[in-house]
């Protein structure tokens, strides 16, 4: 079994960050842990990192999705105060904005003793039990990444974490985003991760009520960093 001192996974909330910014920044620190894996002699490894944050409205595209799964125009984006971008993660379109907990966790999986699919699995479960707590019922959906209700019904099934990982030399990058207190009007503006026919909810909207975000994040930070580093063998 590890330990954080031997896989040291650095806990940064970044706050409220221009989706850009936040992109270059998790670049610089994905290269790191490459650069390293490329050239290790003789260096300490650089530092993994758990990284949350919120954008402003943005429609970001994963390097296999389809635009046509933006429903609406530039212009129109200007009139909802929202940006575009075509991305390196995996995954199709998904939306970002406030009251949505996004996670970027930088991780070398090589280190950690993870493969991808159980990295992105562990992901899920961490997700499924943080929702636990609020006594919502979630599950994983064959076939399809993220987090879901309802996942096996046919009009039910709705989305309330997405997951779009990018992974090289085993070092990753991205990550996922799950609706807190999200605006959930802004997915109406495109087929949420490619589907055409499956909804997406909020912890807010299942419950009926706002929730305390602020609480949710550190939550979501223990259940993240004890799932993460258990596995580490």
């Amino acid at each position: 079994m590890g330990s954080e001192q031997e896989h040291p996974i650095v806990f940064e909330d970044l706050g409220l960050i221009d989706y850009r910014e936040a992109w270059d920044y998790q670049e610089e620190r994905f290269n790191r842990l490459v650069d390293h894996k490329r050239q290790p002699e003789g260096k300490a490894m650089p530092s993994q990192y758990l990284l949350f944050c919120e954008h402003p409205h943005v429609y970001t595209l994963g390097k296999s999705g389809d635009e046509h799964n933006l429903l609406i125009r530039q212009e129109f984006l200007k009139k909802i105060d929202a940006t575009y971008y075509k991305t390196n993660r995996g995954g199709d379109i998904t939306y970002h904005g406030p009251g949505q907990i996004v996670g970027y966790p930088i991780l070398d999986l090589e280190v950690l003793g993870l493969g991808l699919k159980q990295y992105i699995s562990l992901l899920e479960d961490s997700i499924i039990e943080l929702l636990e707590e609020y006594e919502i019922t979630a599950t994983q959906m064959e076939g399809a990444t993220g987090v879901w209700l309802d996942a096996t019904h046919p009009v039910k099934a709705r989305k309330i974490c997405a997951i779009g990982v990018r992974s090289g030399r085993h070092v990753t990058m991205h990550g996922f985003a799950l609706n807190v207190n999200t605006n959930l009007e802004y997915f109406t503006y495109i087929n949420p991760c490619g589907f055409e026919t499956k909804g997406v909810t909020s912890m807010a909207k299942e419950l009926g009520k706002p929730l305390d975000f602020e609480l949710i994040k550190k939550q979501l930070q223990v259940i993240l960093m004890r799932t993460l580093l258990s596995e580490t063998p």
